[in-house]
């Protein structure tokens, strides 16, 4: 798999987009499979080659270029051929602001760019294959997303974005009471509101984030990996036990079977999983 080094946003979109991760990498013959477990973003691919093969708890999907919302279990991809494009890493509130319309829409779900009625994100891809270069491509997308965003009239809600950046910056390991209590909201209303807006309930929003720091953990260091006991102490679950039980339910494997599986699909790609932002 060839990899350029991930590259940051314009800074306009700082909070909408994390990084651009580009890619380019062949599986000429038997397809490449990987398991792409909840990480807490929203996942804008950006392809002009060959379609990817996708299935989740939103069904099966075939698709190049498309939009993945917040999910809440895994999705198994594979393909055969060529790969090439840009990933761009968004925040669910940056979705929500980028398309004008509520990220729970999108929630467990992939969607081709052209069903999602934005032309000039549909017509990103053809424009990044006849673009020369990376640096180039970059600046194509951040124009194109910077014109969406401009375009928007869509906010998310103080008291949303507050919870939600107070869930990521402690992975996770808020409780939802204390965020209501925080925003001088309901539980329930800071329920709704936060589904709607970021995709998924609070509490199972912070499941995710715990299990994503909980998962970087693991792949870290391929030559000191960590032991899920560490790494169940380190983010906060009860025991060696509680871990492998969110694996299971996030992620669809064991601890174990999730860093074979990893280093099975990204062998030489340290930053696969970005580091929380």
């Amino acid at each position: 798999m060839s990899v350029t080094p991930a590259r940051h946003p314009h800074r306009v979109l700082a909070g909408v987009v994390r990084r651009y991760q580009p890619y380019d990498e062949v599986s000429p013959s038997a397809p490449l499979r990987r398991r792409e477990a909840p990480h807490g973003a929203c996942t804008l691919i950006l392809s002009w080659a060959d379609p990817l093969e996708m299935t989740g708890p939103g069904g099966h999907a075939r698709s190049a270029a498309f939009l993945a919302g917040m999910h809440d279990g895994a999705v198994v991809t594979a393909f055969a051929g060529h790969q090439q494009g840009i990933q761009v890493d968004l925040t669910p509130l940056g979705v929500l602001r980028l398309l004008d319309r509520p990220t729970a829409t999108l929630t467990n779900r992939i969607a081709p760019l052209d069903a999602l009625d934005e032309p000039d994100l549909a017509a990103l891809p053809e424009r990044l294959a006849h673009t020369p270069d990376w640096a180039a491509r970059h600046a194509l997308v951040d124009a194109t997303l910077a014109g969406l965003l401009d375009r928007s009239r869509t906010a998310p809600d103080p008291e949303v974005a507050h919870a939600w950046t107070r869930l990521t910056r402690a992975r996770g390991r808020v409780a939802v009471s204390t965020l209501a209590e925080e925003t001088g909201w309901s539980r329930r209303h800071l329920l709704t509101r936060f589904r709607d807006q970021v995709g998924l309930a609070p509490t199972t929003a912070g499941r995710v984030l715990r299990f994503r720091e909980a998962a970087r953990l693991l792949v870290a260091d391929a030559d000191d990996p960590a032991t899920v006991a560490d790494v169940a102490a380190a983010c906060g679950f009860a025991d060696h036990s509680h871990l492998v039980r969110e694996f299971r339910d996030l992620a669809g494997v064991t601890p174990t079977g999730y860093v074979r599986e990893w280093w099975a699909g990204f062998p030489n790609v340290q930053d696969a999983v970005p580091a929380p932002s």
